[in-house]
């Protein structure tokens, strides 16, 4: 930990400035730090920086089984790689610390390409010479408008679950909104020291159509005159715990109740402090702040409601830092909106609002990369998360929220768009149960997460060359982990819409951070090349059935294989403790029909028609159930004439088989059959990666090249295996093509809330309405 002590730059605050400063946390990776970009606010100021991240990486690589000094019977190696990929970072703090953060930034910097510094927000002319001074940087500022539309662009484009609606009564106040591929038009409305309000058509094409001199900046200094209180966080603590009408002169203040005829209820606010213009008594400061954040925030909220129906636009964003994630300031706009509007246009908020411009001003100096030719994505393990300030909310993160907050985006290696056979893209939801809005779910998997985290250290230690040096490592991931799911606990929002899925991917970001790449890679391997030494016999076996028993024992097959996830403690626990546990074992195990979800014999009629022209599959574990149970069921589409694209993880995620993996085990059992064989010199049976390092599946950010062999083969049939990718998301998928997602159920929680019990069967065929599958004869 570092501790900086503060230097009061401009006088007028009287605040302690002295603060602590853990490197490792807040400025991180500095180092290797370049194209820094500030946006300086009258209250706020965001720093922007990219740097270069080198972390480990799992590759396989095939051994030549054919050259006679062929070292082993593994089928491939597993080596450790150094990559470096790019990091964006964002973290926002008060002016106040304006000098202290740039004395540790100065202290830290070892790159001395960077010469220039980009800069935008009404602050940046102010503090141009201190910048310049202690950075002995350029100082290259840019244009506040643009900076903060790019800003926002990217955002939306880049963050699933960045926009939100705010309903202060409901069981989930924030309720986060699936972002529609097309973002455009939309109003933003940006709330700093003053007001902006732009109309957005475009990437390039917007325009600044009104604002208002009353804003933040009239809240905090109204505020601090009213309340003597100097700190932004601690007037809207005061806000939270105050009651307006003490101060207000209400409507019913005036007529004794409601004004019916204007359509006016008693409890509206006919004037803003009204009261204390006739109340011979002193006014308490909460009750006063709570006040002045109703007028601010109504004003706000009945102009940019104006506007949207002025230029008929119902999407509406807030951004700037004024809004905090504050409940009160979120509440009375959104009535406002609503009131004025009469229900017909959203308030919208947005997660990152205070980075906005920015994150512009970094784009604008980052052009010669061209960063909007890449997807990037949040990285949960480096990113604070949206906050409350409410008083219930956990009192440690509100204290910490008034002094510094971090966002951090890695590049990812794929373009990522929406699968093309989605049938309504914009509607599209991946997760099946949204855990902030349900409770108890969200309290069973958060102890199921935490419970998990001792033999998720276990496995990670035991992938590693050392595991002495690999234990220190595994306890500052476990106490990161842990860190978040405390934090989830209490603010379920942090980082979007909470469900199985984020809690996984937040795990492989942790366990990334400190360089457990592949913590199953091991486990795999020896899977992969024990399944291997049965594929002939399952297949010998498989040939000697009737066509109709045939189609059973596939399905049957892919439904036994997917029992090998380590991803489930229950089958985790009876794997460790039964390494005789196989395939047919497996099988043993699986619910006898009718299934929990049966819809065998629709799809057995339909494979009695004819053949699908193209089926992409997405595949769930390596071992048993790539080898034995999706590859025979591969075998039999290919020897129908249907194309097969079989889609795997990009990266590692359980023991999930990742594309380099599956292009390995491909060759090798088109080496032991003729049909795979055949299907893979043709080009009838083609390996994609899916663009995801998750153990769900996102149907909304696919790899580009994916999506394109999916227009290319006509593809009419969508397979979806196993309990992350058909069970957690895309139960309720609704494809353009027909569909069939299979999965065994390894939670016993998770089944009794499905009806059903540990190892039911789901078998989900979907024809999309309208359609008729071509059915025939045999």
């Amino acid at each position: 930990m570092a501790e900086c002590g503060g230097v009061d730059g401009g006088g007028s605050h009287t605040m302690d400035k002295s603060i602590i400063l853990p490197p490792d946390q807040i400025f991180r990776n500095l180092e290797n730090a370049k194209r820094f970009a500030i946006d300086i606010g009258g209250s706020l100021t965001k720093l922007a920086y990219y740097s270069t991240v080198q972390h480990k990486v799992a590759k396989v690589r095939s051994f030549d089984h054919t050259a006679k000094e062929a070292p082993t019977d593994k089928l491939y190696e597993i080596s450790v790689q150094e990559e470096v990929t790019a990091r964006l970072h964002f973290i926002k703090f008060e002016n106040a610390y304006i000098e202290t953060c740039l004395d540790f930034i100065k202290d830290h910097l070892v790159n001395t390409e960077t010469k220039v510094i980009k800069a935008t927000g009404g602050g940046a002319h102010k503090f141009k010479e201190l910048i310049e001074k202690k950075l002995g940087l350029k100082v290259d500022k840019e244009d506040e408008m643009t900076c903060l539309i790019k800003g926002c662009n990217f955002v939306l484009k880049n963050i699933p679950h960045e926009a939100f609606v705010y309903a202060r009564h409901a069981d989930s106040e924030f309720r986060f909104q699936t972002t529609n591929p097309d973002i455009f038009p939309y109003l933003l409305v940006n709330i700093g020291s003053g007001v902006s309000i732009f109309k957005v058509e475009s990437e390039d094409k917007f325009e600044r159509i009104g604002g208002s001199s009353i804003g933040g900046g009239t809240f905090w200094g109204l505020g601090a005159l009213l309340t003597k209180t100097k700190r932004f966080d601690e007037l809207l603590q005061l806000a939270s715990k105050g009651q307006h009408t003490n101060v207000d002169m209400l409507v019913k203040d005036i007529y004794g109740g409601s004004y019916g005829c204007l359509g006016l209820t008693g409890d509206l606010i006919a004037s803003s402090f009204g009261k204390s213009a006739t109340a011979d008594k002193d006014f308490c400061k909460e009750d006063m702040a709570k006040s002045l954040l109703h007028m601010i925030s109504n004003d706000i909220g009945q102009l940019a409601c104006l506007y949207a129906k002025l230029h008929s636009l119902s999407r509406v964003y807030f951004g700037g830092f004024f809004i905090r994630g504050h409940p009160v300031t979120m509440h009375t706009i959104t009535y406002s909106i609503n009131f004025f509007t009469k229900g017909e246009v959203q308030a919208l908020f947005l997660r990152h609002e205070g980075y906005l411009g920015a994150i512009g001003a970094f784009l604008k100096g980052a052009e010669e990369d061209n960063p909007n030719q890449y997807s990037w994505g949040e990285n949960y393990a480096g990113s604070s998360g949206l906050m409350s300030v409410s008083p219930e909310m956990n009192p440690l993160q509100r204290a910490r929220s008034g002094t510094f907050d971090m966002l951090e985006m890695d590049r990812l290696e794929r373009l990522l768009v929406n699968l093309p056979l989605l049938q309504d893209p914009s509607s599209y939801i991946p997760d099946t149960v949204d855990l902030t809005e349900d409770a108890p779910a969200r309290e069973y998997w958060l102890y199921c997460f935490e419970e998990a985290l001792d033999g998720v250290v276990k496995r990670a230690v035991a992938s590693q060359p050392d595991p002495q040096e690999a234990a220190g490592r595994a306890e500052k991931f476990c106490e990161k982990y842990r860190h978040k799911l405390q934090t989830l606990r209490h603010q379920p929002f942090a980082y979007g819409s909470l469900t199985v899925r984020s809690l996984l991917d937040t795990r492989e970001h942790c366990l990334n951070e400190f360089n457990f790449p592949d913590p199953y890679s091991k486990i795999k391997q020896r899977e992969n090349d024990v399944a291997l030494k049965y594929f002939q016999k399952a297949v010998k076996v498989l040939e000697q059935l009737s066509w109709e028993d045939r189609q059973f024992a596939l399905v049957r097959g892919v439904l036994a294989g997917n029992v090998f996830d380590w991803g489930a403690k229950a089958v985790s626990d009876v794997l460790e403790s039964d390494p005789e546990f196989g395939f047919e074992e497996a099988k043993q195990q699986l619910e006898e029909r009718p299934w929990l979800v049966d819809c065998f014999d629709r799809w057995l009629e339909r494979m009695k028609g004819p053949p699908h022209k193209c089926a992409l599959f997405f595949v769930d574990n390596s071992g048993v159930d790539i080898i034995l149970g999706v590859m025979p069921f591969v075998r039999e589409l290919l020897s129908r004439g249907t194309e097969v694209v079989l889609a795997s993880n990009s990266g590692p995620a359980l023991n999930d088989v990742t594309n380099g993996e599956l292009q390995i085990l491909t060759e090798r059992i088109a080496a032991m059959d003729p049909v795979i064989e055949s299907g893979l010199k043709e080009d009838r049976l083609t390996l994609v990666q899916s663009g995801s390092s998750s153990p769900c599946l996102d149907l909304s950010r696919l790899d580009k090249v994916l999506a394109m062999v999916v227009r290319e083969r006509q593809t009419d049939l969508v397979i979806i295996e196993g309990m992350g990718r058909a069970i957690h998301t895309n139960y309720y998928a609704t494809l353009s093509c027909e569909s069939l997602k299979m999965a065994v159920l390894k939670n016993s929680w998770l089944a009794d809330r499905l009806g059903g019990k540990l190892f039911s069967v789901v078998f989900k065929y979907e024809v999309p309405a309208g359609k008729c599958p071509n059915a025939g004869g045999s």
